[in-house]
């Protein structure tokens, strides 16, 4: 009796030590979990207006071209095709007399806030409206190229700083004043070089791939090869 008592008392023992190391196992599982940084695997999310006016800053001086005029209206596109992205507007049908892309008129979907201060401003924009206007229109309004009067409170302000202001956020981006002889001006000089890099990359990528289906380029391994075949194409 008394050696199953001692017994039941070691099963007892041993049932615990293992409970024991288990929950210290589970401990250090957790601790080096926690340790992990889950944001290092994965790429930094970027809107479609941050990686429009991502493209178009220049490296070291982190400002645009003073040349470039269409960037203001690529921003504006931009947004709008982001809003239709996440689902908040839509175009309208398409009719039998078939329209461009831009004589297509935005209709809302969904006035619900993305949580973006661009977006939501546009889409209470959008939502002012009495009547649907077609995307150039809206282009146009948002840009603040209008005779109009009445309709210059439709103009987004300040896109692009706000913009930079977001990839400065995001680590991608910094910000310094630079003096141009009469006046001082805020820069956003590019540091983070990799995701700009990464961005040229599938923008060329997503070119050549339609460019390999266009011309049944699809199984060549070498680019060198149909792109000879390209450029004699278009000659």
């Amino acid at each position: 009796m008394t050696t199953l008592i001692h017994r039941g008392k070691r099963v007892e023992v041993g049932k615990h030590a293992d409970k024991r190391l288990e929950a210290e196992e589970h401990a250090v599982v957790n601790q080096t979990l926690g340790e992990e940084d889950p944001g290092d695997s994965k790429d930094i999310r970027l809107t479609l207006m941050e990686e429009i006016l991502l493209l178009g800053l220049k490296d070291k001086e982190g400002y645009t071209s003073f040349w470039n005029d269409c960037i203001s209206s690529g921003l504006r596109g931009g947004i709008l095709i982001e809003l239709a992205m996440r689902g908040r507007v839509q175009l309208e049908p398409q009719s039998m007399r078939k329209k461009r892309l831009l004589d297509r008129k935005v209709l809302i979907k969904s006035d619900a806030p993305t949580g973006d201060v661009l977006l939501d401003e546009t889409l209470r924009h959008l939502k002012a409206t009495e009547s649907p206007e077609t995307v150039q229109t809206w282009i146009e309004l948002l840009t603040g190229e209008t005779w109009n009067p009445f309709k210059l409170q439709y103009q987004l302000r300040n896109v692009r700083e706000r913009i930079a202001k977001n990839l400065v956020e995001k680590g991608i981006l910094t910000t310094e004043k630079q003096n141009f002889l009469l006046f001082d001006m805020t820069t956003h000089p590019v540091t983070n070089t990799t995701e700009k890099q990464r961005l040229v990359k599938r923008l060329q990528e997503s070119l050549l791939d339609r460019w390999r289906k266009k011309f049944g380029l699809e199984n060549s391994e070498e680019p060198s090869g149909w792109m000879g075949r390209v450029k004699g194409c278009s000659s």
